[in-house]
């Protein structure tokens, strides 16, 4: 069921209308609410699970130098919401530390209804920087070693936030404004005229910029760790069945570039031993309007 309000974008905005279509197609006429044929992440096997979002395969597999052997997996979403609706809801994750990046657990927590032995919100006050309006990566990685330590009997999954724009790289520096949100809506709707060149010049360049910092977590981590993504990207390339371009991480588009993720193993001395223990009853007192904040500078609506 469709809102009014939905409607109406999709009459002041064609393309909404046919994104809608190719969405019902790719969700098996809507009885899929994620990509059932994605990978349970925490049925694999780790000790550390370091999620990068928005990083599709083939360009992590031309620019990555890290250590360990690449394969790949598809994820089962593509976008965040539905990452974490395929993997974390309703589930008893007691032996599950989430170091995140991200805001969107949160916003949703009651509709996921996830039981984690404990959440790190690095995008709070503390680890939110206001003039990039994002987490930067290597904030992320500082919290992950800390949660690391805090919980060695855990696994640990780390949820940066790049390659997702903001673009923190010369190009997305020149060509997109601190204040601009909403990108990929815009450069579908053709409000905002950039060329695919810059695009993916400053989405690649955003993937370097997190490399490093993903370097020197698998150099501190202990056992076995996983570097991945909740899902892809698209710029420009077509959909199906319809064919138009699609930009950014669309729900419910489930085409190879949004949904074929990293799958990175690296081993650094002995396995953990994990246990599993009921979270310790914290209190967070989080104001809603910072959650939504965060979000729109992320380019949620």
């Amino acid at each position: 069921m469709y809102s009014l309000r939905q409607l109406k974008r999709a009459v002041d905005n064609p393309t909404l209308f046919i994104e809608e279509t190719n969405r019902i197609a790719h969700r098996r006429l809507n009885r899929w609410s994620y990509n059932e044929r994605g990978v349970d992440v925490f049925a694999e096997d780790w000790d550390n699970l370091v999620v990068l979002d928005a990083c599709r395969y083939d360009i992590f597999a031309e620019q990555h130098y890290l250590p360990g052997r690449l394969e790949s997996r598809v994820s089962r979403g593509s976008g965040t919401w539905e990452f974490l609706q395929g993997n974390f809801a309703g589930r008893s994750l007691e032996d599950v530390v989430y170091v995140t990046a991200s805001p969107m657990l949160h916003r949703n927590e009651d509709e996921l209804d996830t039981r984690l032995h404990a959440i790190v919100n690095v995008w709070q006050e503390e680890g939110w920087d206001e003039t990039y309006r994002t987490v930067l990566p290597e904030t992320t990685t500082e919290y992950a070693v800390r949660a690391a330590e805090e919980y060695p009997n855990k696994r640990i999954l780390v949820h940066y936030l790049q390659p997702h724009y903001p673009f923190l790289g010369p190009t997305g520096q020149e060509h997109f404004p601190l204040d601009s949100l909403a990108i990929w809506h815009e450069v579908k709707a053709g409000t905002l005229d950039v060329p695919d060149e810059i695009l993916w010049r400053a989405f690649r360049e955003n993937l370097d910029v997190v490399l490093p910092y993903v370097e020197d977590l698998l150099e501190t981590l202990e056992g076995r760790s996983v570097v991945t993504a909740d899902h892809g990207q698209v710029i420009g390339e077509r959909c199906y069945p319809i064919p138009v371009r699609e930009y950014g991480h669309p729900l419910g588009i489930y085409m190879d570039e949004l949904v074929r993720v990293p799958w990175l193993v690296h081993d650094n001395g002995d396995r953990r031993v994990i246990t599993s223990d009921p979270p310790a009853e914290v209190e967070e007192d989080i104001d809603y309007a910072v959650v939504t904040d965060r979000l729109e500078q992320l380019g949620y609506k």
